[in-house]
């Protein structure tokens, strides 16, 4: 009774871990789509516009897009350049205007950082199940055929059909750690492809952009 409730352990543990990868997965596929959609959305604006404050104004409805978060905080540091620059005593030395660059510089790459740790929430979680569940359920399963032995030796004498069902219980947690432990590994290579494409993505523009406020402010 011991190793059968053993057993029902791991397999309510190996259920669980599955319904959490689905939720999970289904939650990030979600989530890395709107990134992604609004990211594109923003740059069609950013690109047709003329004036920074009208992009910003824009930028912040697009709450789910990492590229636009990335430029709220390029322009919030420039905003504030900007008037430093305006209450300084005139004729200004270049390494003033080289400092400022460098805080908008600053300013972009620790809104990148924030927006990725953001994008590569939940993934780790998946990355344990890929790894973690086949050996939990290997475990039930051993466990369960232990079990079965057992009662093969108690018995004295092999009993096919007594025997069969024991194993085949211990055989059911390979097959649901095998359903929580593949998807889970093919979803996290999956997100982690598209959060690479993400990144190059705010890092282009983080460059774009520093490169458009040196032109135009320094």
């Amino acid at each position: 009774m011991a190793s059968q409730g053993i057993v029902l352990v791991v397999v309510l543990i190996l259920i669980s871990l599955v319904a959490l990868s689905f939720f999970v997965i289904f939650y990030k596929l979600i989530h890395v789509s709107q990134a992604q959609s609004q990211s594109i959305s923003f740059l069609d604006r950013f690109w047709e516009s003329k004036r920074l404050d009208e992009i910003y104004q824009s930028a912040q409805k697009l709450t789910y897009s990492p590229i636009a978060a990335v430029f709220c905080a390029g322009y919030v540091e420039l905003s504030k350049v900007k008037k430093g620059k305006d209450g300084a005593a005139p004729g200004a030395s270049m390494y003033d205007k080289i400092d400022g660059i460098e805080n908008v510089e600053r300013a972009l790459a620790r809104a990148r950082t924030s927006e990725m740790t953001k994008l590569e929430n939940l993934l780790p979680f998946l990355a344990t199940v890929g790894a973690t569940a086949p050996f939990i359920g290997l475990f039930g399963t051993v466990w369960g055929i232990m079990d079965a032995f057992l009662a093969i030796a108690a018995a004295g004498q092999a009993d096919l059909a007594g025997v069969s069902q024991p194993i085949a219980e211990a055989l059911v947690t390979t097959a649901l750690a095998l359903a929580s432990a593949i998807p889970a590994v093919v979803a996290f290579n999956y997100f982690n492809r598209r959060l690479k494409v993400l990144n190059a993505e705010m890092a282009t523009f983080a460059n774009d952009y520093l490169n458009i406020v040196k032109r135009h402010f320094f």
